[in-house]
């Protein structure tokens, strides 16, 4: 039996190597015990090593973030470890998993020379294409997901198994699919409500749609998405009447007291799509959906997709 030490911080292609490693042990009938160090006291661990299984023959014992250990304060049972992987159990196949190694420490340099070491990492293209292998993609899906995903294999599957639900009929995934329903990784709101406004001030209805539900998978609520939208309008009537006096950036942020001047710069790109009366139309129609939401019992969803296909 062996003993491995992984490196790496994505839940996804972590498992997919404990499968590997089970598999290449040749492991059938096993117990498994997790100890996360976070949480839990490396004595717990030791215990788990030092102890025979009474139901099983073999065990595997999964150490995770050893890293954050006090090396002062858990010396001795840091000395105890070193000496049990010096005679390790051969019905034990251990697996330490780190994200967070430093080089420098001694205990990293022992643990390193006694374990098997793996940097855990995954080709993300193969992985979309084996996540996605019963559907047919059009080109350029499988590099949108990576943009939208920053490569994260386990947002990465999520998002895979979203399109495979959605696409359950068809069996073929198109670009449009993925701008439709997933999610982009840390995406800001305020930088997707003025791509939203923007598409609103096209008319372009379809991408409005496309934004308004990936800011509602941003976590913005639906009240708070109308004040948000509100308030891009409002900035953009500002801008555009101050923009008359031939106000600079830094002017109009100093008079409306923004943090900065790059936002004022960006919705100055709005003005010459909306007209004075248009703003204040649609700062009134979001007024009287905000009052509809809090005095009747209409769906909140549908009154903003309402007002999305009314632009």
């Amino acid at each position: 039996m062996h003993n491995y030490l992984l490196e790496g911080n994505d839940h996804v292609i972590i498992e997919n190597k404990i499968e590997e490693i089970i598999k290449k042990e040749n492991l059938k009938d096993y117990e498994t015990s997790i100890y996360d160090l976070e949480e839990q006291s490396l004595d717990d661990a030791l215990e788990a090593l030092d102890t025979y299984s009474f139901l099983t023959t073999k065990k595997v014992i999964i150490i995770k973030n050893i890293s954050k250990l006090n090396q002062e304060e858990n010396a001795k049972k840091i000395k105890h470890l070193l000496m049990y992987l010096e005679n390790p159990n051969e019905d034990n196949v251990l697996i330490v998993i780190d994200s967070n190694l430093d080089a420098r420490k001694k205990i990293t340099k022992d643990l390193k020379k006694m374990l098997e070491c793996v940097v855990v990492s995954m080709n993300v293209d193969d992985f979309i294409k084996r996540e996605l292998k019963e559907y047919k993609l059009e080109p350029g899906v499988v590099l949108l997901l990576k943009e939208y995903c920053k490569e994260d294999i386990t947002m990465i599957q999520n998002e895979c198994h979203k399109l495979i639900n959605y696409k359950l009929d068809e069996k073929e995934i198109k670009k449009i699919d993925v701008e439709t329903i997933c999610i982009i990784k840390n995406e800001d709101s305020s930088s997707l409500s003025f791509d939203f406004v923007k598409d609103l001030g096209k008319k372009d209805k379809k991408n409005a749609l496309i934004k308004y539900k990936k800011l509602l998978n941003c976590g913005v609520d639906c009240i708070s998405l109308i004040g948000l939208i509100g308030s891009q309008f409002r900035l953009i009537y500002q801008v555009k009447e101050l923009s008359k006096l031939y106000k600079t950036d830094k002017e109009i942020t100093d008079i409306l007291q923004e943090k900065s001047s790059y936002r004022i710069k960006k919705i100055r790109e709005l003005i010459n799509y909306y007209s004075n009366e248009e703003l204040l139309k649609l700062m009134q129609k979001l007024e009287n959906i905000d009052v509809q939401i809090k005095t009747t019992g209409l769906d909140p969803k549908f009154l903003i997709e309402l007002f999305i296909m009314n632009i």
